[in-house]
């Protein structure tokens, strides 16, 4: 398997790209195709003494960089050169079997819908993060991309998620619920309660009604359906929430020398409940919708959270999960 890196997408490009992609190509057994200033890209790798696994890559020689304050739009003009669209451009001409990036998520929505393209029947690709939760992971769909929805776009979500969830995670018949005010089935503006409608009559779908945002971290659905507005604050909010607590339990065992104490006894289980809460365990998020494995890494990732992701990528790709959710539209 092949995956194209955008080497220079991320607030830690190009070094902790590099160095993920030079443990990920001793370490899972992919081939990796980088998008970037190749010159650079060869000074930094001798700097990392990576310089035998830099030399296993291929790279796509381009000079040009997208910020994260250039208009995502700018992809498909002013930047068209830049390292995300010459990627995403070799991904949709057959030379690689994924694409990843840590850069510029608006632009990585544009150039998944308007380079790599839609599934057919697709309304709008979705960005779809997986989270930990007290007791199993679930996906926010849409996590951003659309701010603004219709309701037979929720529905599309809410379908593709779930074969994501049972193709990728493993989730036998994952339950989909409506992120809303309330759960009665009357709840929410007139998106809600129309796409409420298409969900539940949506052929095949464990449609389990709406879900509140507080009911998300006790496990309440396997996928989260919403605009990407809604989507991206329930996202944003719950990194936030999980920091803040990690925080002020990690303060709290500081406090004194018998709090210390306390902690080295149950070490074991903090470490445990670190990894529970930890956003970044699941490396990346796919970009539903489009017609070949599109990845969004976190746009801070060092190089193990690059790892992560780069392993994430081989196996979603390798489950298939694009040809079923075109099995799944078509039905």
């Amino acid at each position: 398997m092949r995956i194209i890196v955008d080497a220079f997408g991320g607030d830690n490009a190009p070094r902790e790209i590099l160095l993920g992609c030079a443990q990920a190509v001793e370490a899972l057994g992919v081939d990796i195709t980088l998008a970037g200033d190749e010159k650079k890209l060869a000074a930094c790798a001798k700097e990392l003494d990576v310089e035998n696994s830099f030399s296993k890559m291929e790279v796509l020689d381009c000079q040009d960089v997208l910020s994260m304050e250039d208009e995502p739009s700018s992809i498909l003009k002013e930047r068209s050169g830049c390292s995300m669209a010459v990627g995403m451009k070799a991904l949709a001409e057959g030379r690689g079997d994924a694409f990843a990036s840590a850069g510029n998520s608006g632009a990585l929505t544009v150039g998944a819908t308007m380079l790599v393209k839609r599934m057919k029947g697709v309304k709008r690709v979705a960005f779809a993060p997986v989270l930990p939760t007290a007791k199993t992971p679930f996906m926010v769909c849409d996590g951003g991309a659309n701010v603004a929805c219709r309701a037979d776009m929720l529905m599309q979500f809410g379908l593709m998620g779930s074969v994501y969830m049972e193709k990728v995670m493993k989730v036998k018949s994952p339950r989909v619920g409506l992120v809303n005010v309330g759960t009665e089935a009357h709840k929410g503006d007139e998106l809600r309660q129309e796409a409420y409608g298409l969900l539940k009559n949506c052929p095949g779908l464990n449609f389990i009604g709406n879900i509140e945002p507080r009911d998300i971290p006790y496990g309440a659905c396997d996928v989260a359906v919403a605009d990407g507005f809604t989507g991206n604050t329930v996202l944003k909010l719950y990194e936030g929430t999980a920091l803040a607590m990690m925080g002020m339990v990690k303060d709290i065992f500081q406090k004194n020398m018998k709090n210390k104490l306390a902690a080295a006894m149950i070490y074991g289980d903090l470490q445990g409940l670190k990894k529970t809460m930890d956003y970044n365990s699941y490396g990346g998020a796919p970009i539903l919708g489009a017609s070949k494995p599109v990845f969004k890494m976190h746009g801070n990732a060092k190089a193990r959270a690059v790892l992560s992701a780069l392993g994430l990528v081989r196996d979603c790709t390798q489950s298939g999960y694009v040809e079923a959710i075109t099995q799944a539209l078509g039905k």
